[in-house]
């Protein structure tokens, strides 16, 4: 079995992406890692070349500026990574998503379960998406709770943004990948990051899905999603991670959003009924 993981890059230094911890996070069960590098303000290319590995290998590409729909550029980005995969697997990591090594194992051996059952097509991992400080994480339907990072090379697929794929059984449609889960969890520090890197990332990217840079306000959000985490986090996280302590707090004026009582009412059908209503960009079998 080859596994090959891939992910895509541009000021990931600038913008306090974790990037390197992402890549070393996976590194020891990958057997090459295709990084595709967008044409930078900082100096995100020669950080990555630091990292002593013989199974990177480095592509350089320049964004779009004129592609502004629906975030198409960054499937265009994500696919040019994909596109250079030759494994079995191609194993999808974004900037700012690590994996505990305590889970390499059983991520592997999920790998190997399934590399030869043809009804497989991808692997998915649960989420914890940190909020405001390493103690915190969102549970809501608003947040995806799973995802499938992980697809099989030989499967005919293509990602119309980073976030999923779509398979394609004929030449003009699409359908989400059938996949198992590996027992696992993706952890997901992107909103871990100081208010004034999300707002400079916004500013940078929100032009790619044709929108324009609102204020973030880590405070503005619903406090009842909010959840203390009780687990360790990856090993690579330690020195990036800041100190905090106790439970991100919110704004206790903050008016709920139509979203936000949107899902307070699906967290209550949840409990209610034992549904779990979050997006999935996957078929589980």
């Amino acid at each position: 079995m080859k596994v090959s993981a891939f992910t895509f890059i541009k000021n990931g230094e600038i913008l306090g992406y974790p990037f390197l911890q992402s890549i070393n996070s996976i590194l020891p069960i990958v057997d090459e890692f295709i990084i595709n590098i967008g044409e930078s303000e900082d100096d995100t290319l020669s950080l990555v070349k630091s990292i002593q590995s013989q199974k990177i290998r480095i592509v350089k590409s320049k964004w779009n500026d004129k592609m502004q729909d629906r975030g198409y550029v960054y499937g265009q980005q994500k696919m040019i990574a994909h596109y250079n995969c030759t494994g079995d697997w191609a194993f999808y990591i974004e900037a700012d998503e690590v994996y505990h090594e305590n889970d390499l194992a059983q991520i592997k051996l999920s790998m190997e379960t399934h590399l030869h059952n043809p009804d497989v097509e991808a692997l998915v991992f649960n989420y914890y998406h940190f909020y405001g400080n390493q103690n915190s994480y969102l549970n809501s339907p608003g947040w995806y709770r799973s995802e499938a990072r992980i697809i099989k090379n030989s499967v005919r697929s293509y990602s119309p943004d980073g976030l999923f794929w779509l398979v394609l059984d004929s030449n003009k449609k699409g359908r989400y990948p059938n996949a198992k889960h590996t027992g696992t969890n993706c952890y997901h520090y992107g909103w871990a990051r100081t208010e004034e890197q999300m707002n400079l990332k916004s500013k940078k990217v929100q032009k790619y899905w044709g929108k324009t840079h609102n204020k973030i306000d880590y405070s503005q959000i619903d406090q009842s999603i909010i959840n203390n985490f009780n687990g360790t986090h990856p090993e690579v996280m330690k020195e990036w991670l800041s100190e905090a302590s106790g439970l991100f707090k919110a704004d206790p004026n903050h008016k709920l959003s139509k979203k936000e009582k949107k899902h307070r009412l699906m967290i209550k059908l949840e409990m209610l009924l034992g549904l779990e209503l979050s997006k999935k960009h996957y078929k589980l079998i």
